[in-house]
């Protein structure tokens, strides 16, 4: 064959080659631009005819505004803080317990409500419904808070109460007391106007969620389990309204979480035999735990952007960007990837994106003059969706990779399943349309929990577990969870109020209406 044949073979393969390349280019790319034009999972439900419902409205006039702020400043004046899983303020509690009582009067003395105290301080209700075939579902909430000490910076005393510039500041404004008063109140305002609900439902308050729930929920679910009860669905704190928080996105933006990620402890160890400063080995335990610590830091877990709940989010609000960022996030099946690489660079965001690794303790050595025998550190792990506790140890283990390190798991537990979002999910839809019917511009989307809360001791009693409430946060506001300064606007804990009243009434229809879908799918 001669240079000039060969030559023409090579140059009409390689003609092929490009032009395969060039075709599926432009058709990826007319895929891409189809999706971004059309994708907009948010319509749903919201264009379906819903079963018509005679809901009673509620108007807050200056008397019940006065009334129901002033509740919830007593409230928050109570310390109920829990400081460890051994010791709360039980004081406090019995104060708790005692101002509900007097608060929600209606609410203890209804015959349609069946009230127990769980583990001396948790509360338990049951709202029985006039259509016992009706699956009954749970709202969730806590009594207890983190510890708060005005000398940390606060702008008023953490137990105070305080109004400054239209905000009530104090420890438990948003975590979790809002929830808590905002659905008694609103429960009691419905049996004042005569509401007997058609779907029963459950009311749990824990005494001990901030020190893990194991005396109160893990009671409470305890209960109910013997009782045989089976849930629609749970809703808890967790996620709230972002105004302005997600840079780039049209508007504010309410998730819903459906998931939490897994937890686990892990401690860190190396022994030796003692020794003196002035004839040390080539390594000591500080040394060795320190580059054990070190490889954990500069290998972080596997990026797994795209392959949990997280996408969901994305793609729900992917509607409400600009472009580029539209183009991407209506095409998660294809830049997942490269969101993910951009996510990392910021702590707050690349907990979507991976398993996250903290070292957050490290001890060692009791003179300055002596080998210590002994370092420990403890890690703490956040694990994501797609992985499970055992999985990340497995990965954990051969990062540190050296036998002299000793690794202990202390807790830990796998991440939360996956609660459906989709358009026959009757916990999420009402929960949506509460939301949308209060607040008609926001862009309602799932979401998942980095921290945990106690709906996860709930999972046995619902496929279903959801944790969201109306509290808005702009930016700066997420720092004062567990923060100083924590506060809520008192037209927000009105907000509150309303959309649990509403929300209880939603619960009533029977099923929900045949969905009219415009997602696309790939």
């Amino acid at each position: 064959m001669t240079d000039s044949g060969q030559k023409f073979k090579i140059f009409k393969f390689l003609k092929i080659v490009i032009c395969s390349i060039l075709i599926t280019t432009l058709l990826l790319f007319t895929i891409v631009c189809i999706r971004t034009l059309s994708l907009d999972v948010n319509v749903g439900l919201q264009l379906a005819r819903w079963e018509k419902t005679k809901n009673i409205s509620l108007v807050i006039d200056d008397h019940r505004r006065e009334e129901l702020l002033a509740n919830f400043k007593e409230a928050i004046r109570i310390p109920t803080v829990s400081f460890s899983e051994k010791e709360s303020n039980t004081t406090a509690l019995l104060e708790f317990d005692r101002l509900l009582r007097k608060v929600f009067p209606t609410v203890f003395s209804s015959s349609l409500i069946r009230h127990e105290l769980v583990a001396n301080y948790s509360h338990l209700f049951w709202v029985q419904g006039s259509q016992p075939d009706l699956v009954p579902y749970l709202l969730l909430a806590h009594i207890d808070v983190v510890p708060a000490s005005e000398s940390d910076g606060w702008e008023a005393p953490p137990f105070s109460a305080k109004e400054i510039d239209g905000f009530i500041y104090g420890r438990g404004t948003i975590d979790d007391k809002s929830p808590l008063m905002g659905i008694l109140q609103a429960l009691e305002y419905l049996l004042l106007k005569g509401y007997a609900p058609r779907r029963g439902f459950y009311i749990s308050l824990g005494h001990d969620e901030e020190v893990s729930g194991y005396k109160g929920a893990m009671n409470i679910v305890r209960v109910l389990k013997q009782r045989g009860v089976q849930l629609s669905f749970v809703l808890d704190e967790g996620l709230a309204v972002l105004d302005g928080v997600i840079s780039g996105l049209e508007g504010p933006a309410a998730l819903i979480g459906i998931s939490e990620k897994g937890w686990a402890t892990v401690k860190l160890s190396v022994s030796m035999i003692p020794g003196h400063s002035s004839m040390p080995p080539s390594e000591t335990t500080i040394g060795i735990l320190a580059a054990a610590v070190k490889r954990l830091e500069d290998n972080p877990m596997p990026r797994l952007f795209g392959h949990g709940p997280e996408r969901e989010t994305f793609e729900h609000l992917a509607h409400k960007f600009g472009l580029p960022m539209k183009f991407i996030m209506s095409n998660l099946w294809l830049f997942a990837p490269l969101l993910g690489r951009v996510l990392e660079r910021k702590p707050e965001t690349n907990a979507f994106v991976r398993t996250t690794t903290a070292v957050t303790m490290f001890n060692a050595g009791v003179k300055v003059n002596i080998i210590p025998s002994l370092a420990e550190a403890y890690v703490n792990l956040r694990i994501h969706s797609s992985q499970s506790l055992q999985e990340v140890l497995d990965l954990f283990q051969s990062t540190v990779g050296d036998q002299r390190v000793k690794i202990e798991l202390v807790d830990g537990f796998d991440p939360l399943p996956v609660s459906s979002a989709d358009e026959k999910s009757f916990g999420f839809q009402i929960i949506k349309k509460t939301v949308l019917d209060m607040f008609p511009t926001v862009t309602v989307a799932p979401g998942i929990c980095i921290g945990n809360t106690d709906s996860r001791h709930f999972k046995d009693l619902t496929k279903d577990i959801y944790r969201f409430a109306p509290v808005w946060f702009k930016p700066g506001d997420a720092q004062r969870f567990h923060g100083i300064n924590e506060r809520i606007s008192k037209k927000n804990y009105e907000e509150l109020v309303v959309f649990y009243f509403s929300l209880i009434q939603n619960c009533d229809i029977q099923k929900l209406p045949e969905p009219h879908s415009s997602v696309h799918e790939l």
